[in-house]
C-alpha cells in the first residue's frame, strides 16, 4: 500500500474568518418620506446619516434596547440592524512560496502559463476558489467513480503548486498552470501500486508536463517502476516526497528512490532539516514542507507538514521551466544546479534547497 506523505494538521479554516464581538452600534432604516429625526431622537448617539433618494433613510448610531424594541414596531421603520464589521479579502502569501522566491516570479509575470501539471493523490476540490480557474481535467483510478477530493490532501498539494495568483486565500509557486487531478489513493489517503501505476500511465499518455505525487512507500513495485521509466521517456517531469520517515538515514520511499524520480526532502522555516524528513543518497533537492499553509477541502485552507509539502514546490517551479520551453531533463537539471546550498547534508538536502526564481531566470541548456 501506498500513502500520501503528511505529518501533523493544524486548524482548518476559511481564509478571513475571525470571532468579533457582537456589534452594539446599529443602523435604523426609514422610509423615504420619514424624517431622520424619528432615528435621531431615539439614539444615544448619531454615528451617520445616510439619504438614498427615493430608496429611503438609514441612520447609525447607538440606541437603547428600549428604543429599539420602540422603532421596531414603527411602521415607518424599514428595518433595525446591526452596523457589522466587514474586511478587506487578503491573499496570504505562503512562506514557503516566499522562501523559495516565487513571488518574485509572480511580480516578474511568470505564472506558469501553457503547463500542465498532474497532481496524483487523494484528488482535488473541484470547486475551491483557490484552485477552480486552474482546473483541467481529471481521471480517477480508485473506482469511486470521481476525481473530487474526499480526504484533504491532494487539494492541499495542489494548492501548493499552483494556487491562483488573487485577492483571496493564498497563492502557489505558479500560478497560471493547468492542474489536473490523478486520483489513486482512497478516501484514507492509502492505495495500490497498480493504480498509482495506471495514473502515471496516464499522465504519460495525456503528454502533461508535470507529474507530482506526494506518496510512497518503503518498498518498491516493477510495475510502479516501469511506470515512472515510462513516463520519463514520454517527457514528463516527474516529482516525489522522500518520506516521513525521519530522523533516519538511507530511508527515501517509492517511487522517490527511483532515479527516474526526482526525490524531495523537507525544511522548516529556518533552514533546517524536517524532523521528520526522510533522507538518503536518493534525494535530489529539499524545499519547505513543514507547516505549510495551503487550500483544503470545502473551500477552506489548513496547515499540513511532510516531503508531500515540500513535492509541490517542486513540481510548481517545474510547471515554470516547462511554461518556458524546458524539456523534462532540462527543468530537472535546471533545478538542482540553481538550488541553494543551506549547509545541509547532501543526503539531506541533495543540490539544495529549491530556488524558484535563480532557476526560471537562468536559461536551460540546449
Amino acid at each position: 500500500m501506498l500513502h500520501g506523505i503528511a505529518a501533523g494538521t493544524a486548524t482548518t479554516g476559511l481564509a478571513g474568518a475571525a470571532t468579533t464581538k457582537r456589534p452594539t452600534r446599529k443602523i435604523v432604516g426609514l422610509r423615504a418620506d420619514e424624517s431622520f429625526d424619528r432615528a435621531r431622537d431615539a439614539a444615544d448617539d448619531v454615528y451617520r446619516e445616510l439619504d438614498f433618494g427615493s430608496v429611503g433613510k438609514a441612520v447609525a448610531g447607538t440606541f437603547s434596547e428600549k428604543a429599539l424594541k420602540g422603532l421596531r414596531k414603527n411602521p415607518k421603520v424599514r428595518y433595525v440592524e446591526d452596523d457589522g464589521t466587514v474586511r478587506a479579502l487578503s491573499q496570504t502569501l505562503p512562506w514557503g512560496v516566499d522562501r523559495v522566491d516565487a513571488d518574485v516570479l509572480h511580480s516578474n509575470g511568470e505564472t506558469g502559463n501553457g503547463a500542465d501539471i498532474a497532481i496524483l493523490d487523494t484528488g482535488i476540490d473541484d470547486d475551491h476558489p483557490d484552485l477552480q480557474a486552474n482546473l483541467g481535467t481529471g481521471k480517477d483510478f480508485t473506482g469511486t467513480g470521481t476525481w473530487d477530493d474526499d480526504n484533504g490532501h491532494g487539494t492541499h498539494c495542489a494548492g501548493i503548486a499552483n494556487a491562483i495568483n488573487n485577492s483571496q486565500g493564498v497563492v502557489g509557486v505558479s500560478t497560471e498552470a493547468t492542474l489536473h487531478s490523478v486520483k489513486v489513493l482512497y478516501s484514507s489517503g492509502s492505495g495500490v501500486f497498480s493504480d498509482v501505476a495506471a495514473g502515471i500511465e496516464y499522465v504519460a499518455n495525456q503528454g502533461w508536463d508535470v507529474g507530482s505525487m506526494s506518496l510512497g512507500d518503503s518498498t518498491g513495485s516493477s510495475a510502479l517502476q516501469d511506470a515512472v521509466e515510462y513516463a520519463r521517456n514520454n517527457g514528463v517531469f516527474l516529482v516525489a516526497a522522500a518520506g516521513n520517515s525521519g530522523p533516519c538515514s538511507d530511508c527515501v520511499g517509492y517511487p522517490a528512490a527511483y532515479p527516474e524520480v526526482m526525490a524531495v526532502s523537507s525544511t522548516n522555516s529556518s533552514d533546517g532539516l524536517s524532523s521528520f524528513s526522510s533522507t538518503g543518497p536518493e534525494v535530489d533537492i529539499a524545499a519547505p514542507g513543514s507547516n505549510v499553509y495551503s487550500t483544503y477541502v470545502g473551500g477552506g485552507y489548513d496547515t499540513l507538514s511532510g516531503t508531500s509539502m515540500a513535492c509541490p514546490h517542486v513540481a510548481g517551479a517545474g510547471g515554470q521551466l516547462m511554461a518556458n520551453g524546458a524539456s523534462n531533463s532540462n527543468a530537472r537539471y535546471t533545478l538542482a544546479e540553481t538550488a541553494e546550498d543551506i549547509g545541509l547534508g547532501n543526503d539531506e538536502q541533495g543540490a539544495g534547497l529549491l530556488d524558484a526564481k535563480a532557476a526560471v531566470g537562468r536559461k536551460t541548456p540546449p
